[in-house]
């Protein structure tokens, strides 16, 4: 079982040291994220993050967006608190914190509606019925023609996609300084604590929710990238 503080594998407190070489890339799907905002929609008002984590992607977009306002949501508490810790030299009135609140819970009332929102690794950790509260909520907050990012773990198509899959992802962990012990343990926590889908039933699931636009932009071990537009 988890023994975090928080959906993931790792305490917040390490999370940002740990996760590095836990996925792969991981520092790219905030890259990639920020660029492709750039691209799709230049000068964003508003900005969701949703399972923002420790606050990393915000804590980097805050340097390339100066007009967006950054909506910061994590469950986590602990998670909260490191995010608040990173973000405390940025500009204030460009950062907002919500109360510890899943996605599917999230109230936005006195805000103007995001035109981006992001969920970088987190809603693989929600039952399949969550998952598309969760993402029919993203679809809702947003303004129309606004963009959603997503990255997530995924499932391949195959048992023996999965067993080969899950094996290149452990050799990862150990090459990237993991014991083969904490490898092993990660790898067991596949549809056990987090629950992966395939990548046609996530745009299944994104087209299903009402979005117009469906593209899936990043694949690399077992974890993609998606974004949409309303």
């Amino acid at each position: 079982m988890n023994n975090s503080d928080n959906s993931t594998a790792h305490i917040s407190t390490y999370y940002d040291r740990q996760v590095k070489n836990t996925i792969p890339y991981y520092e790219c799907f905030h890259k990639e994220t920020i660029n492709l905002v750039k691209v799709a929609k230049n000068n964003p008002k508003v900005w969701l993050d949703t399972g923002c984590g420790t606050g990393s992607l915000v804590g980097q977009a805050v340097n390339h967006f100066d007009n967006t306002l950054f909506i910061l949501a994590d469950p986590s508490m602990e998670m909260l608190s490191q995010a608040k810790k990173k973000l405390v030299d940025s500009s204030q009135d460009k950062i907002r914190f919500l109360e510890p609140v899943s996605t599917q819970e999230i109230m936005l009332d006195d805000i103007e509606r995001p035109d981006v929102i992001t969920a970088i690794q987190s809603h693989h950790y929600l039952s399949m019925k969550d998952r598309i509260k969760a993402t029919s909520k993203c679809y809702d907050l947003l303004e129309e023609n606004g963009i959603y990012i997503t990255f997530e773990n995924i499932c391949p198509l195959t048992p023996e996609g999965i067993e080969i899959g899950k094996e290149y992802w452990k050799q990862f962990q150990i090459i990237s300084g993991k014991s083969i012990e904490d490898a092993d343990k990660h790898m067991k926590r596949f549809g056990v604590e987090y629950f992966p889908i395939t990548i046609q039933n996530h745009l299944s699931l994104l087209k299903d929710c009402g979005f117009r636009v469906v593209e899936l932009f990043w694949y690399s071990y077992l974890q993609a990238g998606f974004y949409c537009i309303k």
